[in-house]
C-alpha cells in the first residue's frame, strides 16, 4: 500500500467554502491583527509593557512574512515540510511579540499554544513536539529573566504564581501534543479507510455490473450454442470436409464447456460454496482446463513434491482466474516471440502462504498501468484489462492477492493465497 502525503484538504476538508489552507491562513492573519490591536490599543487594559522600537520591526517583519505566505500559501501547504516552516515562523514571532511587550507578565503567554494545536492538527507527532519544546524553552526564559521588581509585587512573592503559569503552559501543551495529535491522527486514518472502501464499493459495481452482463451473455449463447450442436451433427452425417468440421467441433465443444463451468461457478458463488482441495489436485485440474480450453499454449507447471498434499480452500472461481491469468501471459509471449510460452510454478513462501507464479515471455507491462492493472478496468494496447480485473476480485474474495510485477523478461503475476496449516493436512485421515 503506498503512502501518500495529504495536502491540506486532505488533513481538513472543506469548511463554510473555505480551503483547509485559506483557514490557516484566515487563523495566521487573525494572530497579527490580535498583535498589533494588543500593541496600540491594549496595553493599558491588558497590563502590557510594550518596548516600541524593536516592537515596529518585529511586526513589519511578521507583516512582510506573512502576506508573502499568504500568497504562496497552496504550494506551500501541500508538504508537511512546509507547514512546519511556516508554523515555526508564527512561533518564533509570537515569541518575539512576548519578549518586548512584558515576557512572562503578558497576559496572553497561551497564545504560544495555538501554533502547537495547529501542528498537532495538521502535522507528523514530530512538528508538534518541536514547537511545544522551542515555547516551553522560550517561556522558560522568561520567567528567568524577570526582573526582581516582578518577581516581588506590593511586598508579596510571586515566584510561585510564575512557577503555576509556567506549570499550566507546559501541561497544555503535552496535552495538545498527545491527545490532539492522536486524535487527529485517527481521524486521518479513519479518512483514508473511508476512502479505499470508496473505492473497494466502486470496483465491487463495477464486477457486478461485469458478473450481470457475463450472465446474461451466457443466457443468451445458450441457445445458438445448442442450435450449432445439431447443425454440426447433421452436416458431418452428410459426409462434409470432416477436418474443418472437427474443427469447428473442437471450438464449439470449447464454448460447451467455459457455458457450463460458467454456469457452475455462478451457482456456487451465488450459494457461497466452497471446498478443501490439495494442490495436486489443482495442479491437475489446471492442467487438463489448458490442454482442453487453450492447446496451443506451451506450458510447463511446476509443483514440488513436498506442496502435492497441502491444501487451500476456495470455490469455483479460482481455476477461471487463474486460466484468465495464463491466458494473459500467453497472449504476451506470442505478441513478443511468437510461441505463446508460459511459465507456472508452486511454491510455499511461509507455512501458510502459497505462491503461484505465472510467468510470460512478453514486452511487460507500462510502467504507468503496474499500480492500476487489475483494480480497475485499465485501456491498454492489448485490451481493457477485464480478465485482470476479474481475477484481482476472484482472488480477494477468497484471502488472496495478486501482484503483477516486471521482470528482466516479459511479466510475473504472483498469486498469493492461503495454505491450510500443516498440522491439519498431516493429521487428515487417509
Amino acid at each position: 500500500m503506498k503512502k501518500v502525503l495529504l495536502g491540506m484538504d486532505g488533513l481538513f476538508g472543506r469548511t463554510g467554502g473555505l480551503a483547509a489552507a485559506d483557514q490557516l491562513a484566515l487563523l495566521r492573519g487573525l494572530g497579527l491583527i490580535l498583535q498589533l490591536g494588543l500593541t496600540l490599543f491594549g496595553s493599558d487594559a491588558f497590563g502590557l509593557t510594550p518596548q516600541p522600537e524593536p516592537l515596529t520591526w518585529i511586526l513589519g517583519l511578521e507583516s512582510a512574512y506573512l502576506a508573502l505566505t499568504l500568497w504562496l500559501r497552496h504550494p506551500l501547504y501541500r508538504q508537511s515540510a512546509g507547514i512546519f516552516i511556516a508554523l515555526l515562523l508564527d512561533t518564533l514571532f509570537w515569541i518575539s511579540w512576548l519578549w518586548f511587550s512584558g515576557g512572562a507578565t503578558n497576559a496572553f503567554i497561551s497564545l504560544l499554544l495555538v501554533p502547537i494545536a495547529l501542528a498537532a492538527v495538521t502535522l507528523p507527532a514530530w512538528g508538534s513536539w518541536s514547537l511545544a519544546a522551542l515555547s516551553t524553552l522560550a517561556y522558560s526564559l522568561m520567567i528567568l529573566s524577570l526582573p526582581e521588581g516582578h518577581v516581588r509585587h506590593h511586598g508579596m512573592d510571586m515566584s510561585s504564581h510564575f512557577l503555576g503559569m509556567w506549570l499550566n503552559f507546559v501541561v497544555s501543551a503535552l496535552v495538545l501534543t498527545t491527545s490532539v495529535a492522536l486524535i487527529s491522527r485517527r481521524l486521518r486514518r479513519q479518512d483514508t479507510e473511508l476512502g479505499w472502501l470508496r473505492e473497494n464499493q466502486l470496483r465491487q459495481e463495477q464486477l457486478l455490473a461485469l458478473g450481470t452482463a457475463s450472465a446474461q451473455m451466457a443466457h443468451q449463447l445458450a441457445t445458438p450454442l445448442a442450435s450449432l450442436r445439431l447443425l454440426l451433427d447433421e452436416v458431418m452425417e452428410e459426409g462434409a470436409d470432416r477436418e474443418a468440421l472437427e474443427q469447428m467441433g473442437q471450438a464449439l465443444a470449447r464454448c460447451e464447456v467455459t457455458l457450463n463451468e460458467l454456469r457452475n461457478a455462478t451457482e456456487s458463488i451465488r450459494e457461497r460454496r466452497r471446498q478443501l482441495i490439495s494442490l495436486d489436485d489443482l495442479g491437475h485440474n489446471m492442467r487438463q482446463q489448458l490442454m482442453l480450453l487453450m492447446p496451443e499454449v506451451d506450458f510447463s507447471l511446476t509443483l514440488p513434491a513436498g506442496l502435492t498434499e497441502r491444501e487451500i480452500i476456495t470455490d469455483a472461481s479460482l481455476l477461471p482466474a487463474l486460466l484468465a491469468l495464463v491466458d494473459n501471459a500467453a497472449k504476451a509471449s506470442l505478441g513478443n516471440i511468437n510461441v505463446p510460452k508460459v511459465e507456472i510454478g508452486f511454491e510455499a513462501a511461509t507455512e501458510t502462504q502459497l505462491e503461484i507464479r505465472i510467468k510470460d515471455y512478453g514486452r511487460g507491462i507500462e510502467a504507468h498501468l503496474l499500480g492500476e492493472l487489475g483494480l480497475m478496468p485499465v485501456a491498454s494496447r492489448t485490451g481493457m484489462g477485464v480478465a485482470v480485473l476479474l481475477s484481482h476480485a476472484s482472488l480477494e474474495r477468497l484471502g488472496g492477492q495478486l501482484i503483477l510485477q516486471n521482470g528482466p523478461q516479459g511479466c510475473e503475476a504472483r498469486v498469493s493465497l492461503p495454505l491450510q496449516p500443516l498440522a491439519a493436512t498431516v493429521g487428515k485421515p487417509a
